[in-house]
């Protein structure tokens, strides 16, 4: 389905209830199937990559297919290496077949993993037969993906001997390694981190009830939007002030891009200042979930910056960086958006509405991958959507 946006007014008003948190939650399921005794998970995420890893963790079915789910199939691969006697297809969609997993499955064989590539050499599917892993040194690139190593820490505790894994290099979103390993600890987990060494003794998880936090990286969004319109009001709920999240660095970032963000009785309001103070670099090593939502305000703000950090992002959902530059050329043309399968692609060029009026975005149900309300939350806050 193509929806076409607009607002009239430009005058934002509205309170949101934002979604979960897919990042934590999708690292929960991963310690509840470990874990020898369940838990129960409040506030689970409904985005299609949280349902679609939980149905995998409770399929019968020896095939797997996780489509474009690029977090779900790093962490599956790590969980079913370690399922003793069980063996498992696992596969996606087109876009997953031309994401590189070598390190991985690398990292995996040297403990002594069972993994097979089954159409291309390095990428999936894989064929994965469940092995009793052995602790081993392993070291692995941070520049290439945090996920990577997230699946290891994930599955490190039932591997005989523990794990230490070092870390080479630059590490990329290297706050989502800080969010594994608070998880991990909440469950009871021990572990050290020494200059780029991770080190974890064998453990087990001690089960507890959770309540998983709103999402800091949908709300990006809702920034975009303040920093876009003529005035706003918008309050949004479920997001923790001191959370484990990194993208809560946007706070940061838009309040040099005209936006106000205040903390009142468990809920953020976003209101305008007239701060447009834009640094000459970004550096979105840790943050690059935020490239989208930035620089389509910064375009729509009509100003620049250099942007460095961003090389994993070619492996995304889509080439995030030459789809985003493809589809700011044609705001000014047709105004019709293409979201190359990509959720962040139909989120981060709704909100330019504001300033270049009605846009068409199409495969807008793209959202549901991990804002399945999305488009009834814009109409909350005055905009307009068509089919």
């Amino acid at each position: 389905m193509n929806y076409k946006v607009s607002h009239s007014t430009k005058l934002v008003e509205c309170q949101i209830d934002l979604p979960s948190s897919k990042s934590i939650s999708n690292r929960l399921l991963i310690i509840r199937a470990i874990s020898s005794e369940k838990f129960r998970i409040f506030n689970l995420s409904e985005s299609e990559d949280s349902i679609c890893l939980n149905n995998a963790l409770n399929s019968k079915e020896k095939v797997i297919d996780v489509g474009p789910a690029g977090t779900n199939f790093r962490f599956l691969t790590a969980l079913f290496s370690t399922m003793l006697g069980k063996q498992f297809i696992l596969t996606g969609s087109n876009r997953m077949k031309e994401r590189p997993i070598k390190d991985l499955v690398d990292s995996l064989r040297i403990l002594g993993a069972k993994i097979e590539y089954i159409e291309k050499e390095n990428f999936p599917p894989l064929k994965i037969t469940g092995q009793e892993l052995e602790g081993r040194v392993i070291r692995i690139d941070g520049g290439v993906s945090s996920q990577f190593i997230s699946s290891l820490l994930l599955i490190a505790p039932i591997i005989k001997n523990g794990l230490e894994i070092e870390i080479v290099g630059n590490i990329v979103s290297k706050p989502y390694l800080n969010m594994t390993l608070s998880l991990m600890k909440e469950f009871g987990i021990l572990y050290t981190w020494i200059d780029n060494k991770i080190k974890l003794p064998p453990q087990n998880y001690i089960p507890k009830d959770y309540l998983v936090e709103s999402d800091w990286s949908s709300s990006s969004f809702w920034f975009q939007i303040a920093s876009l319109s003529q005035n706003c009001n918008i309050t949004l709920n479920g997001l923790y002030e001191h959370s484990i999240q990194g993208d809560i660095k946007l706070l940061e970032y838009f309040e040099n891009l005209g936006v106000n963000s205040t903390f009142i009785n468990n809920t953020l309001r976003l209101t305008k200042n007239q701060k447009i103070d834009i640094p000459p670099i970004i550096d979105l090593l840790d943050n690059p979930d935020l490239f989208q939502p930035l620089r389509c305000t910064l375009f729509g703000l009509g100003k620049e910056s250099n942007f460095k950090g961003l090389n994993t992002l070619q492996y995304k959902e889509t080439n995030r960086i030459r789809s985003v530059e493809n589809e700011l050329l044609r705001l000014n043309s047709d105004k019709i958006i293409d979201t190359y399968h990509d959720h962040r692609m139909a989120m981060s060029f709704a909100p330019l509405c504001l300033k270049f009026g009605e846009l068409q975005i199409n495969n807008s149900d793209v959202v549901r991958k991990s804002y399945p309300n999305f488009w009834d939350d814009l109409q909350k806050g005055g905009f307009k959507i068509s089919s």
